[in-house]
């Protein structure tokens, strides 16, 4: 009986009787991550063009080249190990973090894998084994490349923040300016800035790993109302979360373009200084 059970399964036929467009989503996610994944590859290898006073690249934030300037260095050390571009270092903790994310696991498994490529669409895989072997027993890092990530999202804030302080002479002459002499003000990069960092930290703090973290180890939220709030407010953006997955990553491409054009001086920043 195991037998012709085993064969039967065997001769079952792998199509699926599905009429809808149902390979548009798996499809869509491939160029998708495939574009953004060339264009992430292309942008730190090149090691230029990040900085364009007072805006700086997240793919290059924090900024730990060289040839930084001054004023955009956080921390006391730099990377320069073997000629490499830093961005190898910064892209790959937000990178690892989104690989490992439970939407995005859903996301690669369905349009790399067609593992299942849809609902009711047969896995192309005869075996399944999970998360158990390598490499996708690496996804299990999840939660520590997290906090790697929260350190992130403060440090983009911090660059935001920046992105309001304009030296004196850039608004004449388009160069870097005096950076003793400064004026608060707004461009249009700053918009640019403050919107990708808010969604960076509603993917980041919407995650399922954050939502477990403070609530989900307890039992009662009872006498725990503070632990509550926090679980409440990361369920709320977790409600969204593929939502804040895409427009994010989007966002990030969209920062570093546009701070990549200003600084090879391509276009002008329009900005208002007070």
């Amino acid at each position: 009986m195991a037998t012709v059970a085993r064969s039967a399964e065997r001769a079952e036929p792998r199509g699926t009787e599905r009429q809808d467009l149902w390979w548009l989503e798996p499809l869509s996610i491939v160029a998708a991550l495939g574009i953004f994944g060339v264009y992430t590859f292309l942008v730190s290898t090149a090691n230029s063009a990040y900085f364009a006073d007072p805006y700086l690249s997240p793919m290059y934030s924090p900024c730990l080249s060289s040839t930084c300037p001054p004023s955009e260095r956080l921390f006391p050390f730099t990377i320069d190990f073997m000629s490499l571009s830093p961005a190898y270092f910064i892209v790959g903790l937000p990178l690892a973090f989104r690989i490992t994310c439970y939407y995005y696991r859903r996301s690669v498994y369905r349009a790399f894998f067609s593992s299942p490529a849809a609902c009711a669409v047969p896995d192309l895989r005869r075996r399944y084994t999970g998360e158990t072997r390598f490499p996708f027993v690496l996804q299990n890092v999840h939660r520590y490349v997290l906090y790697t990530a929260l350190v992130i999202i403060a440090v983009l804030w911090i660059d935001a923040i920046k992105a309001f302080s304009f030296p004196v002479t850039s608004a004449v002459s388009g160069s870097a300016g005096d950076h003793a002499a400064r004026h608060f003000g707004i461009g249009l990069g700053t918009v640019i800035m403050v919107g990708n960092t808010l969604l960076l930290s509603f993917y980041t703090l919407g995650c399922h790993a954050l939502r477990h973290i403070v609530g989900g180890s307890v039992d009662s939220f009872h006498r725990a109302s503070i632990r509550f709030r926090l679980w409440s407010a990361v369920t709320q953006l977790n409600l969204h979360h593929p939502r804040w997955a895409w427009l994010s990553m989007f966002s990030v491409g969209l920062t570093d373009a546009y701070i990549r054009m200003v600084a090879a001086g391509w276009i002008a920043d329009p900005r208002i200084l007070f």
